[in-house]
């Protein structure tokens, strides 16, 4: 009898576990894909988040309505790309979550192991943390068009294939 209430005693155990880890993911939205550093453009509290993040940290380069600045394209003065529009008509859709987690916090020179280059972008790591990127991205993603964001998550969809 002792036995069976030993069995009975951990068993409840691992189930307040298990009930404690699931209320804490349902609890944070990030949780459950920070991991993959995968967007929720679907989350109302990640997008408030991130929208009070994009204002603060990214509209005065990237425009308050994602236009990015004049001549993007084209290298200044300063020999510097201006920052891209993060609207549809830019490319930052055509880049997978991972990667523009990556940009973001580490700058496009050690995201594209790119040594010698340089850029305006401001490197974020130790200015925002991994949620506030993930929410601004995901804030970024979900003023997208719907065929914009489906094509982005076929993106997604073919880079997590590709890393097998």
């Amino acid at each position: 009898m002792k036995s069976r209430n030993k069995f009975l005693f951990l068993a409840a155990g691992l189930a307040l576990a298990v009930i404690a880890v699931v209320a804490v993911s349902i609890g944070n939205p990030f949780s459950a894909r920070a991991a993959g550093r995968a967007l929720l453009p679907n989350d109302a509290k990640v997008l408030a988040l991130g929208k009070q993040v994009y204002g603060a940290q990214c509209a005065s380069c990237h425009g308050v309505a994602l236009e990015g600045q004049p001549s993007w394209r084209e290298r200044g003065s300063n020999g510097l790309l201006p920052a891209p529009p993060h609207d549809a008509s830019g490319h930052t859709w055509h880049h997978p979550d991972e990667i523009l987690f990556r940009i973001t916090k580490h700058g496009v020179a050690k995201a594209a192991n790119l040594a010698s280059y340089t850029s305006a972008m401001p490197i974020y790591e130790g200015l925002l943390s991994d949620d506030e990127i993930i929410a601004v991205l995901s804030w970024i993603k979900a003023q997208w068009p719907a065929q914009v964001r489906e094509r982005h998550d076929q993106i997604n969809a073919q880079h997590l294939r590709a890393k097998g």
